[in-house]
């Protein structure tokens, strides 16, 4: 007698195997606090908001590609953000409306519409907001010593909010903040003496050329207790600096800054006290945000000296080489020098200002700016695919119902049950007993399909929408087929003569692949389809795809060990007139001997 062959199948433990994985993911579900899939916009309501684009320039015309642009980044930033079943689409000439589903997200849904411009500029003054106004010009204080008490030392002033270095080469601490311990004190009083200051006679005695000078020097005595430098700034940005109390409007002032030319702003809002504590006035942009090749949110690390969420930047070959230049320029300066800073400004915001201890060679640069971990991937989300390149004014920001797609669904599922229970029905007619096992199959991938769907809206946020229902219930019919030349196959065998184990593994070899290369043709279309479309229906191929691989699986490690058990029962194995193998219905005329299978066809 022969030796028993290692190919002989083993269904049993194939069907065990796919009992244990089914009873894996529902364990996966419970434990993860995940029961019902995720539903899109259309299921589950929502948030949509509307945002006009604003020409850069007044009187200036919304070119259809600078919207088409803002339409890619938008979409690229809604799909970095793991949202699935989100639109974006385009109304009129220029409003682009972003739809995203689920409730609390308009976080998000504001976020696509951020301009994200980045620049990096040197701070040429910096002034802590809400100090009191000097009353009365400051005039030196002699010492013992007779010298002049002042110079530019830093204030010991608290660290500002957002302030951050560059991969560890700049220095993130108060000093070079240009804030003279003068500003903390109460104003000093005139000085006694008539030579340290003059009186309004001799004043107005005085001749044009010396009330310049005069006033020069008091400007300077000012500058040394203040620590402000002002040389080299322009007046109109001095004067709009002097205005700024950044309150109100003042916040996020000048979000379509010129690069080329000096800006006032304010820094950015405290996360917690939501105050601004610094304002500054900073030079043309030295680093442009389309400039940057990779952004990156980096979580916590104190073993490297990173004690929070940082947004770590990456920079091109030319800003390389400008950020090494204007680093070694600055670190020259010294620690205490205001213009020894730079600041990262965030469409017309300043988020940090570290200072420069060496030249930065590396192209390397980290934001800080007390970060959650939201916080720090949304800003790097933003920055990655670059800034908009139009602004964008937000109209409205609205919920959205979904009693309509309710209704809708509603219908689906009734179109659906509905051919699901005539192909049930045909199934039982025409297979019989076969029929039982095709019914068992849909139900296994049924189960399967809900709980890769429930698992994905929990992992990836994949959120079930009507086309993906009707991709769903397509699949139905792909699955079905299957089965079908699968039965085929196997009542071709036993028309034969063949005898029914043997007609099924020769059955098998020869369906197998039809219904890969079937499956593979269906997967293709689907992988295509998703690729190339947008909105709707991308959930509709998203969901005809993962149908697809779990037909294969189900026909692979169900349908086809199933058929193999039944296979040796007396009710299949014989024929029996209601099992769908009856010999004396598929027309079989002589029967193939009944010498056991060698084990080339088991």
């Amino acid at each position: 007698m022969a030796p028993p062959s290692r190919n002989v199948p083993r269904p049993g433990r194939t069907l065990l195997a796919l009992f244990v994985i089914v009873a894996a993911l529902v364990g996966v579900m419970f434990w993860q606090g995940q029961k019902t899939p995720k539903l899109a916009l259309d299921l589950a309501g929502g948030t949509t908001v509307t945002l006009s684009a604003e020409p850069t320039k007044p009187g200036a015309k919304i070119g259809e590609g600078e919207m088409g642009q803002a339409l890619n980044i938008m979409r690229e930033r809604v799909n970095s953000l793991g949202v699935s079943e989100a639109e974006v689409t385009k109304q009129g000439s220029n409003v682009i409306v972003v739809q995203v589903p689920g409730k609390g997200q308009e976080r998000v849904a504001k976020l696509v519409g951020t301009t994200a411009k980045l620049e990096f500029r040197q701070v040429l003054v910096a002034e802590q907001v809400g100090l009191p106004k000097q009353t009365s010009t400051p005039t030196p204080t002699p010492t013992s010593t007779g010298k002049t008490k002042g110079g530019a030392k830093p204030s010991g002033s608290a660290k500002p909010s957002g302030s951050a270095s560059p991969s560890g080469s700049a220095s993130a601490t108060p000093k070079g903040r240009a804030l003279a311990q003068a500003l903390t004190k109460e104003t000093p009083k005139p000085s006694t003496s008539g030579k340290a200051s003059a009186s309004p006679k001799a004043t107005q005695s005085l001749t044009p050329q010396q009330l310049q000078q005069l006033q020069q020097q008091l400007q300077q005595q000012q500058q040394q207790q203040t620590g402000e430098d002002f040389s080299g700034v322009d007046p109109a940005v001095k004067a709009q600096f002097d205005k700024l109390t950044c309150t109100g409007s003042d916040v996020g002032q000048g979000q379509t800054l010129d690069a080329n030319k000096q800006a006032a702003i304010c820094a950015r809002p405290d996360p917690k006290t939501h105050k601004v504590d610094y304002k500054f006035i900073l030079s043309p942009a030295k680093i442009s945000g389309n400039q940057v090749t990779k952004a990156q949110a980096l979580p916590p690390d104190p073993q490297n000296g990173r004690m929070q969420w940082t947004v770590n930047l990456d920079l091109n070959g030319q800003a390389t080489s400008a950020f090494a230049k204007f680093t070694q320029q600055a670190a020259a300066l010294g620690e205490n020098n205001t213009r020894n800073h730079f600041a990262i400004v965030l469409d017309g915001t300043v988020y940090s200002w570290p200072g420069v201890k060496e030249a930065i060679n590396s192209g390397n640069a980290q934001i800080e700016g007390q970060f959650n971990q939201a916080d720090a991937t949304d800003l790097a989300n933003v920055l990655k695919f670059g800034a908009l390149p139009l602004k964008f004014k937000q109209g409205s920001l609205e919920s959205v119902s979904a009693t309509l797609g309710k209704d809708q669904l509603t219908a689906g599922l009734i179109a659906g049950a509905i051919g699901l229970g005539l192909v049930v029905l045909y199934c039982l007619m025409y297979y019989r007993g076969l029929g039982f096992v095709a019914i068992s199959s849909l139900a296994i991938a049924g189960i399967i399909t809900y709980e890769s769907v429930v698992l994905l809206g929990k992992f990836i946020d994949f959120r079930m929408s009507l086309a993906g229902i009707a991709g769903a219930i397509v699949a139905v019919g792909i699955t079905a087929d299957s089965f079908v030349v699968f039965f085929e196959r196997l009542r071709d065998e036993v028309r034969e003569g063949r005898t029914l184990r043997t007609a099924v593994e020769r059955g098998w070899v020869r369906a197998r692949r039809t219904i890969i290369v079937a499956d593979a043709v269906s997967f293709i279309a689907a992988l295509l389809l998703y690729w190339f479309a947008i909105g709707g229906v991308k959930g509709f191929a998203f969901t005809l795809g993962l149908t697809t691989l779990i037909d294969v699986v189900v026909v692979f490690f169900f349908t086809k060990p199933l058929i193999t058990l039944l296979a040796r029962t007396k009710f299949f194995g014989r024929g029996h007139r209601w099992s769908g193998l009856d010999p004396t219905t598929l027309g079989v005329k002589k029967r193939v001997s009944a010498r056991p299978a060698s084990t080339k066809e088991a």
